[in-house]
């Protein structure tokens, strides 16, 4: 295993599940310090300890925080500076579905809050952390957009709102950031088997939710699900210093179908 994270610091918020989980465990296989964020106590105590199954000597901190308030992030940004001294690299990734439904009966207040996670969260977690790279003079960013930040999906007013916004601070922070050292991308998955999907699915049968399933990515050229390391791997590239010349920029992992007709 190439350890392309070896005294690297690496932020990842939503660790206590899914993608960021997944992501973690890259970084760690590959070296890396991890400062991980969660609303979840137990999810990120969960994802520790996969993490000493895979890495023993990773250093770790964790952090329970709720991304879409500044006093949260401004702490958890300082906890992993005093910790470790530096951010490497952050996967700014916390995000939530949100209920389905037509934009006519889509909640008010729902909106709001997917749009507080999902987009005040990923904002949050810029400004606070591109501070500190700029200090640096280096450090990688990952944002976790999605297909639904790509195109339109349908039953997701707030998603899609939160998503393609989260791709035009990724462009725009990109391009201001660039001159400091600081690369600033997005993945955009499409349908990742994770905790969230599968709620999403069970949204559309609750009883039936994994054959919902087989219907939902009988479309996909690939004709499956992708899997939560597969993206792991993504992202830690996409973190690494091989990825440095990649900015502003958003990379789909869908299996092709954002790009079929």
């Amino acid at each position: 295993m190439t350890e392309r994270f070896t005294d690297k610091v690496v932020l990842i918020t939503g660790a206590g599940s899914g993608l960021g989980r997944a992501a973690a465990l890259q970084v760690a296989a590959e070296g890396g310090a991890l400062a991980l964020v969660d609303l979840n106590e137990k999810g990120l105590a969960e994802t520790v300890a996969q993490i000493a199954d895979v890495n023993p000597a990773a250093k770790t901190v964790t952090m329970v925080a709720d991304v879409s308030k500044e006093e949260d992030v401004a702490a958890y940004v300082t906890t992993t500076v005093e910790t470790f001294g530096r951010i490497d690299g952050f996967f700014n990734n916390a995000g939530i579905e949100g209920k389905q439904n037509l934009t006519e009966d889509f909640g008010t207040d729902e909106f709001d809050k997917v749009v507080a996670i999902n987009l005040r969260g990923v904002f949050l977690g810029l400004k606070h952390v591109l501070a500190v790279m700029k200090k640096q003079g280096s450090g990688s960013v990952v944002n976790t957009a999605s297909v639904g930040g790509i195109r339109g999906v349908g039953n997701q007013s707030g998603y899609a709102a939160a998503k393609h916004g989260v791709v035009g601070l990724t462009r725009n922070s990109g391009i201001e950031y660039g001159q400091f050292g600081i690369t600033v991308k997005a993945i955009a998955p499409g349908a990742i088997m994770t905790p969230m999907v599968e709620a999403s699915l069970k949204q559309i049968d609750a009883d039936n939710w994994e054959e919902a399933g087989r219907e939902f990515v009988s479309v996909n050229p690939m004709k499956r699900f992708g899997r939560p390391e597969e993206v792991g791997h993504l992202v830690a590239f996409l973190l690494s210093d091989e990825a440095s010349f990649i900015n502003a920029t958003v990379i789909p992992i869908d299996g092709g179908q954002s790009e079929k007709y």
